[in-house]
């Protein structure tokens, strides 16, 4: 991988890329610490610091500027709700299916309607973190003390234009690194959210164990704690990148065929299927349904201890409900297949090999084609998202059963979207380099 770096930063034009995108996860994270107006982001932090659950996953998703309240805190969440609703309505009204049929012209029509979504969106999820934050000290039991510096009409206004503001500009951000930059840029934000938070971990770690030992109150339990974490993680790192990198190949032929004075074809080959081929989306789409309760609830300034039906809806959404753990697992494995669905045909594939004289062993040309290929994507998909469940579902469970362990509730999850995204941006350099004929990038 380093080795790809390398070669890819002698050639300017892919240099010119890598260091656009490193430029703009830079601007991203200067505006996760920018504070809001009115917002008393110390005291939101003291609060919220204390919190676990679903606004501890927010907090990871948007760098710890959830937990801060700065002008980044809606953090990518929106725009991956945007573009969730979008995919699923390009199935369901046949306007957007044309749109997406007409190539390049009616992606950049759904792009468009993408954005204003995710617009609406904003304005809708700042309204609602601006009322759990007005309602924070009530129910962090924090009576007599006030989160806000000015709750007239006029602050609650600038605080929600701030938010909503701050979730287009990540949205252009993404969208920069799409069209300029190297790797997907919803995905490379998150990994710069996830990463940002890793020395502040080890710090916190570290100051902990000194601590300890300065109190007289070290455990060799607590060594053996952090030595197991570590080994737990390196142990899913490199499960994961074998899992990424394993792939299903299917044997080819291609018939002989004389072009002019030349013969071409007559040589074997395979179709190589990958065993994870979605990478971290489906992950990245499940999580963001299933912590749509609390979401709307940030808008009435709601929690799982509210009580009442606001209450025992919250509390089954809640990571402490082990359906919260179920219901991920099961979208990771639908949204799984939903994005096999879009982002492969196994007709235009067959119809591809049909074309070029090339057929699979022992498999007719035409339909049986197409019907093998979609027989074993299903199953290497179904696989692959098993996969992708269980590592991002256990660590959850973990945390139901030995509270000691709840830190864990999202480790996963953060894992395979780190490993994933690293894979897929590097995976992506090669092919670019790939295109432009260079040689020597995997010597």
């Amino acid at each position: 991988m380093l080795q790809t770096i390398r070669n890819a930063w002698k050639l300017p034009e892919l240099r010119g890329k890598i260091l656009f995108t490193l430029f703009i996860l830079l601007i991203y994270r200067f505006g996760s610490v920018l504070p809001v107006p009115f917002v008393d982001s110390e005291f939101v932090s003291a609060l919220m610091g204390s919190s676990t659950g679903i606004f501890q996953y927010f907090n990871i998703l948007s760098g710890e500027a959830f937990s801060k309240a700065n002008l980044f805190a809606l953090s990518i969440s929106p725009y991956i709700t945007a573009s969730i609703v979008m995919q699923l309505l390009t199935i369901a009204i046949p306007y957007l299916e044309n749109l997406a049929k007409e190539g390049d012209e009616g992606r950049k029509k759904i792009s468009r309607i993408t954005r204003y979504v995710t617009v609406i969106l904003g304005v809708v999820t700042a309204i609602g973190y601006y009322t759990y934050i007005k309602n924070m000290p009530a129910m962090f039991g924090a009576t007599g003390m006030k989160s806000l510096t000015n709750d007239s009409f006029f602050a609650a206004v600038v605080i929600v234009a701030c938010y909503s503001a701050g979730a287009a500009i990540i949205m252009w951000l993404a969208e920069k690194i799409n069209e300029h930059g190297t790797g997907n840029g919803i995905s490379l934000i998150l990994l710069a959210n996830i990463v940002s938070r890793v020395p502040s971990l080890v710090f916190s770690s570290v100051a902990n164990l000194v601590t300890t030992i300065q109190a007289g109150t070290f455990k060799i339990m607590n060594l053996v704690m952090f030595v197991v974490v570590v080994v737990v993680a390196l142990a899913m790192v490199t499960f994961v990148v074998h899992m990424n990198s394993a792939e299903r190949r299917v044997s080819v032929q291609y018939a002989k065929r004389q072009v002019g004075r030349r013969m071409y074809g007559g040589q074997n080959t395979y179709l190589p299927l990958k065993l994870n081929m979605t990478g971290v989306m489906p992950i990245i789409f499940a999580s963001s349904i299933v912590a749509l309760p609390s979401t709307i609830g940030l808008m009435f300034g709601k929690d799982a201890n509210s009580g009442g039906v606001w209450g025992k809806i919250l509390g089954i959404f809640s990571t402490q409900n082990p359906f919260y753990a179920i219901l991920t697992f099961v979208l990771i494995i639908a949204f799984a297949y939903f994005y096999i669905s879009i982002s492969f045909n196994p007709v235009e594939v067959a119809n591809n090999l049909k074309k070029n004289g090339g057929s699979i062993l022992g498999i007719r040309p035409g339909k049986p084609t197409t019907d093998y290929i979609a027989k074993i994507l299903s199953r290497i998909t179904l696989i692959g998202a098993i996969f992708l469940g269980l590592i991002a579902t256990v660590p959850l469970l973990v945390g139901l059963v030995a509270n000691d362990w709840s830190f864990l509730a999202f480790g996963g999850s953060s894992i395979i979207i780190v490993v994933g995204v690293i894979i897929e941006t590097v995976t992506e350099i090669e092919t670019q380099m790939t295109m432009r004929h260079y040689k020597g990038f995997l010597e």
